[in-house]
């Protein structure tokens, strides 16, 4: 708006909100669109929130059995691993390293063959990478020791081989020869623990080994595949890669978990992208609400505007009038959605079990989904972001009215009275 509001518009507009008996079906349409409008904008950020609360848990169960980012060689395998460590350790954020040897290959056991990616590892360097968040069924790092030919399982890949505890594998890999063609090495090694992750991807296909074993098989003396890294914030993975990669000069690669997972995290923002565009239509239909309703009181109202007209108030006036009107029904409604969708975001986890209860069913049951409850994750961004839409698009939806009102002319409104 060009000028201030004045006083008598703003007292005119807030007055205008009140319904008379003639006007109850215009008041009750402007009761209609309030409703819409905090509904579409409690909506979208208790989705929103649930949304965050997934990806967080996606993140969290993805890095439950890997590291935030590693640091390998860009012609292969990685010889000078403890001074790669020892560099990695150094930089700020970093709060454990520890290498690791990679392959693909197959499973037996039986009739029974899958494919699977087996880690070596040091369990005591790994323990202080991933090991706080491994959630084993049975056994444990323990159970990994050099020249043991143990081998730990996902708990998925464990069922698909039809296993349990002592029964006995052999692990396919193929090796570079020495003219550099693949042969095939075959290892038998004995099942001693099950871990559960809670991500297809490491439940179906993963096992660990010890790495002095791996190596064996894939032919190394002292060299591993890279070294990983756990920081002590898990967004700061890229810079801590992108860090390490320059220190240690050319020849050296670093990734970190946003580019190994992006495929999980572009799909997850594609669908919060698109529940955002959906719900925002309850918003957008509730503003045309706000214009339907205001242009019913521009009709209702047209020989009070033209008093207003007569007693000196201008076209610019009347328009922030109904411009007052409109942006209280909008705004009071967006104050409204977003305390009730702060609330309702805040303990999602206390009402959904409760709607379980009363209802008498699971929304998300434990045997066939990872997670059995429904997680949230408020971010003030979001929160800020739906706001400040809402608000303008309420605001937009008052112009077309009161431009209406304000074309009004006083003499043509005045003949018939």
């Amino acid at each position: 708006m060009r000028r201030m509001i004045r006083a008598v518009e703003l007292f005119v507009g807030l007055r205008y909100l009140r319904a008379k008996r003639r006007t109850r079906f215009v008041s009750f349409i402007t009761a209609i669109s309030l409703a819409g409008i905090a509904l579409g904008v409690a909506a979208l950020i208790v989705i929103l929130s649930v949304m965050n609360g997934f990806e967080g848990e996606l993140r969290g169960r993805l890095l439950s059995m890997t590291a935030h980012g590693y640091v390998g060689s860009a012609d292969g395998a990685l010889d000078e691993w403890p001074r790669v460590r020892d560099e990695l350790l150094a930089i700020d954020g970093v709060v454990s390293a520890a290498p690791y040897v990679g392959m693909e290959g197959m499973l037996r056991t039986g009739s029974e063959l899958r494919g699977v990616l087996v880690n070596g590892i040091f369990p005591d360097m790994e323990a202080e990478v991933a090991g706080r968040t491994m959630n084993f069924v049975v056994g444990g790092l323990g159970v990994l020791q050099p020249g043991s030919r143990n081998i730990v399982l996902g708990r998925l890949l464990a069922i698909d081989l039809n296993v349990r505890l002592g029964d006995g594998v052999v692990l396919l890999i193929p090796r570079p020869g020495p003219a550099g063609e693949l042969e095939p090495v075959l290892e038998r090694f004995t099942v001693q623990g099950v871990f559960e992750a809670g991500v297809q991807d490491h439940d179906a296909t993963l096992a660990l080994v010890h790495a002095g074993d791996a190596a064996a098989l894939l032919g190394y003396t002292s060299q591993v595949t890279a070294v990983r890294f756990l920081g002590d914030d898990v967004m700061a993975a890229p810079r801590i890669a992108a860090a390490a990669a320059r220190k240690l000069g050319q020849g050296y690669r670093g990734s970190d978990w946003t580019i190994e997972n992006a495929s999980y995290f572009r799909a997850i923002r594609l669908e919060k992208m698109m529940m955002s565009l959906i719900l925002s239509l309850i918003i957008g239909v509730a503003a045309f609400n706000i214009v339907a309703s205001l242009v019913m009181v521009v009709t209702d109202k047209t020989g009070d505007i033209a008093i207003l007209r007569t007693l000196g108030m201008g076209p610019g006036g009347v328009v922030r009038v109904f411009f007052v009107q409109g942006a209280m029904i909008g705004w009071l409604g967006v104050l409204l959605g977003v305390l009730a969708g702060v609330v309702l975001a805040l303990n999602v986890p206390v009402i959904v079990p409760w709607l379980e209860q009363v209802f008498g069913f699971q929304i998300m049951p434990g045997d066939v989904y990872y997670v059995s409850q429904i997680p949230s994750e408020l971010e003030g961004e979001d929160v800020a972001v739906i706001a400040i839409a809402a608000f303008i698009l309420t605001s937009l939806a008052t112009l077309y009215p009161a431009r209406r009102a304000a074309r009004v002319d006083p003499a043509i409104a005045l003949r018939y009275e």
